[in-house]
């Protein structure tokens, strides 16, 4: 079988499992959530292994520390994917929902309620733990679901996809509505993408020139984000040690992810007296500095900023710091330069805060928080199956 027709073949039995799905009650799709989480639990060794599979490939084929980071499944990960299945078991089942009613003068009484999308298709790179996030949440609100990862996590996906396939089976979990797409064509994608008669959504997770790819190819929705170009801005009015704090998370925490720090903005007034301190922190970290005329010449040996450096998404231990003279300002090149991702603000004054939160057109905006927290399960919504930087119809942690 070629791979158009392979592609073809899945989305016809996903259609299948998702009519199925629609018609579950919610009593048994905790059970089978459970199930999945306590397969993943139990092929805890058989995951690893064929993580280490991938890590050892992908340290033969180059690939940074970043995009390694990406693909490990640790404990904590691991972990991470079990309590993500078990968190969403807890959440209020939206199927059926009712979100408003009327009766017209012509005595129609119409209801509005919350229906499956029917089938999604999850594209994603290195994240072999996004399998299990798009699973959970994709099962939950009955959908079924069509996952293609990277060839870089091929033996991660296939063993986390088996070990919830496998759980959740002796619970009644319906056949094909978890599918994983087992070939690495990138020809497989187009396919899948382009099958509007069975596809119903697309979601990519990924680099940029992978999802610039996907919505150029789709025939059927998407809903993206292109990259995460993500500010900090510290107000005149700010708490310097805070501040210290935040930006440190916000760039070093984990810097190869879409919500972590890329841009630092500081205000004139203030200026002098952090960044030296901040300079101090980032060199025990060895994150590399670059920035601006009056940045330079308070950080003298650091690197210049370019204009390249104000679009640039790093992924890395890289931080490009900008000086700038009012909130306003700081404003004003979040939204020139940014990806309308995830933006902070540190201060004290309201304000400030207000203009800021107001002004910001980013999918997040944090008054004296991290980016970092731009993740569904943060957010109290259980596992994330992505984060859309669109407006319709869908913004922010999903």
């Amino acid at each position: 079988m070629n791979i158009k027709d392979e592609i073809a073949a899945m989305g016809k039995k996903s259609v299948a499992a998702a009519y199925e799905l629609a018609e579950m009650s919610t009593k048994k799709k905790n059970s089978i959530l459970e199930a999945m989480a306590n397969g993943i639990e139990e092929q805890k060794a058989a995951i690893r292994a064929a993580n280490e599979k991938d890590l050892v490939a992908g340290r033969e084929a180059g690939l940074n520390s970043a995009l390694l980071d990406r693909l490990e499944l640790t404990d904590k990960r691991m972990d991470g994917m079990i309590n993500g299945l078990r968190n969403v078991v807890a959440l209020q089942d939206p199927v059926g929902d009712e979100i408003s009613s009327w009766i017209r003068p012509n005595g129609l009484n119409i209801r509005k309620i919350r229906v499956p999308i029917g089938v999604i298709a999850i594209i994603f790179e290195s994240r072999p733990n996004v399998a299990a996030e798009a699973a959970a949440l994709c099962f939950k609100t009955a959908n079924a679901l069509i996952l293609r990862g990277g060839k870089e996590a091929i033996h991660s996906n296939r063993a986390v996809v088996e070990a919830m396939q496998s759980g959740g089976e002796a619970k009644g979990l319906p056949a094909n509505s978890i599918q994983l797409v087992q070939t690495t064509d990138r020809s497989a994608v187009k396919e899948l993408v382009q099958l509007s008669e069975c596809i119903d959504l697309v979601i990519p997770r990924g680099g940029e020139g992978l999802i610039k790819a996907v919505t150029e190819m789709a025939h059927v929705p998407v809903i993206k984000h292109y990259k995460g170009v993500c500010h900090t801005y510290i107000d005149e009015s700010a708490d310097v040690d805070m501040a210290l704090d935040i930006a440190i998370n916000a760039k070093c925490q984990r810097p190869g992810v879409c919500n972590a720090m890329e841009t630092l903005l500081v205000h004139s007034k203030i200026a002098d007296a952090i960044l030296p301190r901040l300079k101090e922190r980032l060199d025990s970290k060895d994150v590399e500095i670059r920035g601006d005329s009056r940045t330079r010449s308070i950080l003298p040996g650091i690197k210049t900023a370019t204009e390249e450096d104000w679009h640039a998404e790093y992924l890395d231990m890289i931080l490009a710091i900008r000086v700038v003279g009012s909130v306003e300002e700081a404003v004003a090149h979040i939204n020139k330069y940014g990806s309308h991702h995830s933006d902070a603000i540190v201060a004290n004054d309201e304000s400030s805060q207000k203009f800021f939160t107001r002004g910001v057109d980013s999918a997040t905006v944090y008054v004296n928080a991290s980016t970092r927290f731009t993740d569904g399960g943060e957010f109290g919504l259980g596992a994330e199956i992505g984060i859309s930087t669109d407006k319709l119809h869908a913004r922010g942690p999903m």
